[in-house]
């Protein structure tokens, strides 16, 4: 009869040795999925200084900006409190000048059961340019695009005012000066800090998302937002911009700029910025 082999509960030393590059295995396959995993889904960005090629294409977004104009827009500001601006309009940089309707909403007061109810608070025609903006009521009957609108608007319906430092107001002061008769200088771009992000796609087109270059004296890491610009361009591969979004201090939400083509057709009307 053969003899039998007494165990004492341990593992044979070969078993023992063949476990442990078993587990050893199975972690480096967990280790490879998990990164694998996180280099597919992991939205960070891993953003790094732009290149030239980068920096031309967003110097030159500004000029295709002006050359395309009047072009169409949108933009949308949080005011606080619930409270939300949009404006859709034209902007013509050649003149400076844009027109839109605007459309302010917000709580109303009534309580509902899931939170304060939303609705209109208010609407009209907004005319802008580098000094400042005009409101005016919907003229009766009123209808077609805002500048055809506006047209029906005597320079005394306006109300007139200065830009002030609401997230509307900076954001169409913003909007005015996007564009540029030049492009801007690829090389100062790239040393003043502006940076590429990730890439986007919007509508089916694929976009670059670059931080603005920082502001004039601040240092690297240094000030808000760590030094980076409060400014995020959204440029496809031929310099074109689609949007433009604006941190504001104490918002969540930045303010919106969506560039959505030209408008041929449009006709900038005088008032308020005529002497009729």
């Amino acid at each position: 009869m053969a003899r039998k082999r007494k165990t004492d509960g341990r593992m044979p030393h070969r078993a023992l040795w063949f476990g442990i590059v078993i587990v050893i295995a199975v972690c480096g396959i967990a280790a490879g999925g998990l990164a694998a995993y996180r280099a597919l889904f992991d939205d960070r960005p891993a953003e790094r200084p732009v290149t030239m090629d980068e920096a031309s294409r967003l110097g030159l977004s500004r000029l295709n900006l002006y050359q395309a104009s009047p072009v169409t827009v949108t933009l949308t500001a949080a005011e606080g409190g619930g409270t939300v601006v949009r404006v859709k309009g034209v902007v013509d940089y050649r003149s400076h000048r844009a027109v839109g309707t605007y459309r302010i909403t917000g709580p109303t007061g009534s309580p509902e059961p899931s939170g304060p109810a939303t609705g209109r608070l208010d609407h009209g025609l907004i005319v802008w340019d580098a000094g400042g903006l005009g409101l005016a009521p919907v003229p009766k009957g009123g209808s077609g695009p805002p500048w055809q609108q506006a047209e029906h608007v005597p320079r005394s319906g306006w109300s007139a005012r200065s830009y002030t430092t609401d997230p509307l107001d900076a954001g169409l002061r913003l909007l005015i000066g996007l564009g540029a008769d030049r492009p801007d200088n690829p090389l100062l771009l790239a040393q003043s800090g502006a940076r590429w992000l990730k890439r986007d796609r919007i509508d089916g087109r694929s976009y670059d998302r670059f931080a603005g270059p920082r502001a004039r004296g601040t240092m690297p890491g240094a000030g808000p937002e760590n030094g980076r610009s409060p400014l995020t361009y959204w440029v496809d591969g031929e310099g074109g911009l689609r949007r433009v979004t604006m941190r504001m201090p104490g918002l969540g939400t930045p303010t919106t700029v969506e560039f959505s083509g030209r408008d041929s057709g449009a006709k900038l009307p005088t008032a308020p910025w005529g002497t009729g």
